[in-house]
């Protein structure tokens, strides 16, 4: 009976060590989604602020599609002194292997919060952006949450890069 439970015991370690080991192979075949700002468009304006409509894309590098299930982010204006937006989505959306998708953020403003951002829009018609966050997103590997981080330049016509 001892060798029979030893045996077992070794049996179960094996697979263990084995699903241990996929995973670990899974996580190093795993290549991160590349998240960009897309673009800006102005949805509406008013008397003390507006909205808009923050286009991000997201890269799959990977063979398998990726399962997003969660979206975190911060807008940042004017060298990170404006936040202009921070949150989260989570609606779910697929990114097909090597393929991107559109995230459209929804986001309200009001001019007295942007202050120096909006001077500089209003002088030079540009203004330095920071989007980050992180993705959380699930495959055949396992499930990952990655960051992302991107900076530019806003102008009226449109993204700078």
């Amino acid at each position: 009976m001892r060798k029979l439970t030893v045996g077992v015991a070794a049996g179960v370690a094996a697979v263990l060590a084995a699903v241990v080991g996929c995973s670990t192979l899974g996580r190093a075949a795993f290549e991160q989604p590349v998240v960009h700002l897309r673009d800006v468009r102005v949805r509406g304006l008013g008397l003390t602020g507006g909205s808009l409509d923050v286009l991000l894309s997201v890269y799959n590098p990977n063979h398998y599609r990726l399962d997003a299930t969660r979206l975190t982010y911060k807008v940042a204006l004017a060298g990170d002194s404006v936040t202009l937006a921070t949150g989260a989505l989570d609606s779910r959306f697929t990114v097909q292997d090597r393929d991107s998708t559109t995230v459209t953020i929804p986001v309200s403003f009001t001019y007295s919060g942007i202050g120096a951002a909006g001077k500089s829009i209003l002088g030079t018609g540009a203004v330095d952006y920071h989007v980050m966050g992180d993705v959380t997103v699930g495959s055949s590997v396992g499930n990952f949450t990655v960051p992302y981080s991107q900076t530019g330049r806003f102008t009226t016509t449109g993204v700078a890069r």
